[in-house]
Parts: structure tokens; sequence; C-alpha cells
């Protein structure tokens, strides 16, 4: 059995910014993230034409966006975007639109006018830090006060993750489908744990999270790598036709992989029998193969 392939970030690749007002959402997958926009653009005659990911989105925000440049035979010049990040805007206009969107609970066309009127550029400020002073708006009580708080908060969260996940490379894509996983909890599952992801996310692998686990600083000898190694080595063989591999067979594949010493590969596959992500199919030196869950006793290791 020859299987060479090592974990190994992506290649570099250069791309372009592309900074603009949403003026229009033509489509958003509140699903997927997967989204069209319009945007208005500095030095852009007309409107330029963003796809990309992002967990929500409203016309009056403001779009920062890194990516590249492609022609659409059918739609023609756009801007893909890998990594976008949304942010409130700072015009009056755009704060108008952005808070009567509907984004934030609470406030409609009739009262973003009155909160712009009111407070001005100021009015987000003014929702975080001393939400109180929204009362004095006509029309504007305790209990509608407190929601408008809640729902700016919530959006905030959203904003911080988004920020976050970028910071340590994980494009908007997967930022989305991580969001959308974890919620609130997304950073604390990423920064603790990001090998979770691949067992938990459809689409995220070991080489991504093993990425993303770096930029994180999770050792390279971790036992948390070692152990999502295992699965990972596993996949390989799979891929060249193993059903499953001898321990010591898997020792060396793990070993040559992760590029981590041997001691720490054999306490990696016991600690993941003890919790059945392994069976064994014979006693002693048998195969190992993934727990499938639904055909094996996820309660503790399988020996056939």
């Amino acid at each position: 059995m020859t299987i060479n392939r090592k974990p190994q970030q992506p290649p570099s690749q250069e791309f372009e910014r592309l900074d603009g007002l949403v003026e229009r959402v033509t489509f958003h997958n509140a699903d997927s993230g997967f989204c069209v926009l319009r945007l208005h653009v500095k030095g852009e005659r007309e409107l330029v034409t963003l796809v990309g990911f992002v967990p929500s989105v409203t016309p009056g925000e403001f779009a920062s966006a890194s990516g590249t440049w492609i022609t659409d035979r059918e739609h023609g010049r756009q801007f893909k975007a890998v990594f976008v990040r949304i942010s409130p805007p700072t015009t009056l206009t755009g704060i108008e639109r952005y808070l009567g969107s509907g984004m934030v609970k609470g406030i409609g066309p009739v009262y973003a006018a009155r909160l712009v009127t009111a407070f001005g550029a100021t009015v987000f400020d003014t929702i975080e830090r001393t939400p109180e002073r929204l009362r004095e708006v006509d029309g504007i009580g305790a209990v509608r006060a407190r929601k408008i708080a809640a729902g700016w908060a919530d959006q905030k969260v959203i904003r911080e993750i988004m920020v976050f996940l970028h910071g340590h490379g994980v494009s908007t894509a997967r930022a989305v489908r991580i969001f959308k996983a974890y919620g609130t909890d997304a950073v604390a599952v990423v920064a603790k744990n990001p090998y979770q992801l691949p067992r938990d996310i459809r689409g995220i692998g070991f080489l991504s999270a093993d990425t993303i686990a770096q930029k994180v600083g999770i050792a390279r000898d971790s036992p948390l790598r070692a152990r999502a190694g295992i699965s990972y080595a596993l996949a390989e063989a799979s891929g060249k036709g193993h059903c499953g591999l001898p321990r010591e067979q898997l020792i060396e594949l793990a070993t040559k992989l992760l590029e981590i010493p041997t001691p720490v590969i054999e306490a990696a596959i016991d600690a993941e029998c003890a919790s059945a992500p392994l069976y064994i199919r014979a006693k002693g030196s048998g195969a190992f193969f993934p727990n499938r869950g639904n055909t094996i006793d996820t309660r503790r290791p399988t020996y056939a």
C-alpha cells in the first residue's frame, strides 16, 4: 500500500478587492448563504454584481469582498467573492434603509425614519450602548426598545463570528455553513476543536480543519489532531480500495500523513476505539474500520 499525500495548506492565491454599498439583494438563500448582490462601487458607472456567500444581508449595508472578476456568458461581468464582510452602513440614507429593512427586529420603515431623525449617525451606538434612550422616540416604549436592542445584539454576534472565521482563513461559504451548524457557539467550537467540523458539516474535510487548527494555535502533535488524523488516514486508505487497515499499517500511514511521533498515533488509536469512532474486526492486531453508527455498536469498539 502506497499513499503519499500529506496535509498541506492550499496554494496561496492573489485576490482582488471590491468595496461597495449594497443597493439591491437580487438573490439570497438563507440556508446556504449564497447571494447575488448589486453594489454601488466608487469609480464604476453602473452597479456591480457580486456573487458570494453571506449569512444575512440587506440593502444599505456595506460589502467588502476579496475574490476574482469573471465574465459569465449569460450574466456578464461579475465579482466572484471568496471572502465577504458585511458592515452596517455609515450614511444617513444607508442607515435608514438598513434599519427599515426588517433586519433588526422591532424596527420598520416608519421607526427607522424616526430613529435616524432623532439620533442621526449615532443611532447604532445609541441602540447598543444606551438603548433606554430609544424611548425618546415617539411610539417606542420599553418593550419595543428591548426588542430593538436584542435584535441589534443578534446581528452583532453574527458579524463578530464571521470576522473571527475570516481571520482564521475560512472562506465565506464555509463560514456560513459553520454558523448555520453551531449558531452563536461557532467561535467556541472552532477555537476549541476545529477537527469537529468534518464530523458535523458536510463539505469540510480534514485538510480544511487542519489549516484552521494551525491558525488557531493547535499544535501539530496535539492529541486532537492525531485522533482526527486517524479517520483521515482510513479515508485515504479507503480511496485506494482498502476497507480497513491492520493496526501496524494504520500507525505507519497515519504517522506518514500527519508527520507526528508514532506514540502519539498509538495513543490516538486507543482513544478512538474507546470512544467508538473505530471498531476492530478481529482481536489483537485485527483491522480497523470507521464506525458506521447504524451498523456498528456505537457504545464500544466492536470485535467481529
